[in-house]
């Protein structure tokens, strides 16, 4: 039968998928438009299974905050290659999705993946593998992570592979509160403070600190006491709030935010980055 250009112009205007694959399925489907979407739809399953033992290293993050400035969310919409994260119409799906998470209040990206996309009766999920089917890449959510608090600011750095969200107690100026989103971007702290830090981690910071003074050929009684110190020089390397702020190395974090914002105090934050 004669698929007419306005019924393929409709198909894909559905699904977004492209014009010949929109003709080719409303072909299969004899003009059936349900039919047509589920033909599309399990092409994007087909192309998924195929590329599931690929690496999406490449991708989109971006990171948002809620209309109340108490939610913060970061999150990274992952594909294999940087051609197609820089695809106005992959920023504007993972933005589209960032947008969802956040009035939807998700705290996890498979409560994201459950909800319905935007302006259709499928899930997320299902949109997903339809992008998958239409580009012929594997696409997945990667991090998704949320911080809260009394005032939360995000910072988006340029080129869309790395951002942040911090979470504050306490009321901050906008100001003040990006440049602490900016500078979690910048010096990639591990955690808040020490209390946040993993044992795990401390426990093996503080092993290779104590065996570079043995090999330098300090005694084990000393080794130890040059390990605790040099564990509390890299506390202020690696945590946010005591790290020198970026814009004025003569205060810590926590002090500049205390000078201009009384009270506040950095509670949490989130980044994502692509290497």
């Amino acid at each position: 039968m004669s698929i007419t250009a306005a019924e393929v112009k409709a198909l894909r205007t559905q699904t977004g998928a492209g014009m010949m694959d929109c003709k080719r399925a409303l072909e299969e489907s004899e003009g059936n438009t349900e039919k047509a979407v589920e033909i599309l739809r399990l092409k994007g399953q087909k192309v998924a299974a195929k590329r599931s033992d690929r690496e999406a290293s490449e991708g989109v993050i971006l990171s948002g905050v809620s209309k109340d400035g108490k939610t913060g969310l970061v999150m990274s919409l992952n594909c294999e290659t940087d051609f197609v994260a820089q695809n106005a119409d992959f920023i504007s799906l993972t933005q589209t999705l960032i947008d969802l998470a956040i009035t939807d209040s998700c705290e996890s990206k498979d409560d994201l993946l459950a909800k319905n996309f935007p302006g259709s009766d499928i899930t997320v999920a299902d949109r997903i593998i339809d992008e998958t089917g239409k580009i012929g890449e594997l696409i997945e959510i990667g991090g998704f992570n949320v911080s809260k608090g009394e005032t939360v600011a995000s910072y988006i750095h340029p080129g869309n592979r790395l951002a942040t969200v911090v979470g504050f107690s306490g009321s901050v100026d906008s100001g003040v509160a990006r440049d602490v989103a900016m500078q979690a971007a910048a010096m990639a702290p591990v955690a808040v403070d020490q209390s946040q830090i993993p044992e795990d981690l401390i426990a093996k910071e503080k092993e290779i600190a104590r065996d570079l003074a043995i090999q330098e050929g300090k005694p084990a009684e000393l080794a130890d006491k040059i390990a605790i110190g040099r564990l509390n020089k890299w506390y202020k390397e690696v945590t946010l709030v005591n790290q020198p702020f970026i814009k004025d190395n003569k205060q810590t974090v926590a002090q500049y935010v205390a000078s201009i914002c009384p009270g506040a105090k950095v509670e949490s934050f989130s980044r994502i980055a692509l290497s």
